[in-house]
């Protein structure tokens, strides 16, 4: 009974979102002694589950004829210093009301969104609003990259000239390649699993109560 309130505890914690394999890692850091079969068992007669995933919306149009970056980061995930490598990419989030696109910016250096914007259609207006923000919050550096996909936001004249602006040198992935973008994947499914998906909005506005 003690270790099933255990496992309960650090299911709560974690906003229901550990299934066995991270519930159990946990309770080995935590000093438990039991094998993993054991922990599925338990998991099992008491009907824990994970949360699980919702609707899928494509955020990223490359059918058009604009230019296309290198891919200049090159899946180097792991710069020296600040502001010398950041990473862009659009999510969406389901409301009753219709789709709401998220874009955010990252600087890879500490892991941390410099910049943010949200809006209810896929426009160049939400990459440009994002880009805006992390400009002004940060001391850029004369070999600041920032790496996106090459969705039609991203080649737009708009964008491609704040770039210019700003002496940004523009990345972009391979054509339909994830991997090229790993961290904001990752960062994505970790906020949709362990936030979004923990609720349901009725309105557009709600996702900010």
């Amino acid at each position: 009974m003690k270790l099933k309130q255990k496992i309960m505890e650090i299911y709560n914690h974690n906003r229901k979102t550990y299934g066995s394999p991270r519930i159990y890692r946990q309770l080995l850091r935590e000093g438990y002694v039991m094998g993993k079969k054991r922990i599925e068992r338990l998991m099992q007669e008491m009907n824990i589950q994970t949360v699980a995933r919702r609707k899928y919306r494509v955020t990223t149009d490359s059918a058009h004829t604009k230019p296309i970056a290198k891919n200049y980061l090159n899946r180097q995930f792991t710069p020296e210093k600040p502001n010398t490598s950041w990473v862009a990419d659009i999510t969406y989030i389901w409301t009753k009301e219709g789709w709401l696109y998220l874009e955010t910016i990252m600087d890879l250096y500490s892991r941390k969104i410099i910049g943010w914007s949200l809006r209810n259609r896929l426009t160049r207006e939400l990459v440009i609003t994002a880009l805006n923000m992390a400009v002004k919050q940060r001391k850029l550096s004369s070999d600041l990259l920032l790496h996106s996909d090459r969705g039609s936001q991203y080649t737009s004249y708009l964008y491609q000239l704040l770039l210019k602006k700003h002496g940004i040198l523009c990345s972009m992935s391979g054509k339909g390649n994830c991997w090229d973008n790993a961290v904001m994947e990752s960062f994505y499914c970790t906020l949709k699993v362990e936030l979004i998906y923990q609720n349901t909005y009725q309105t557009r506005r709600d996702t900010f109560l």
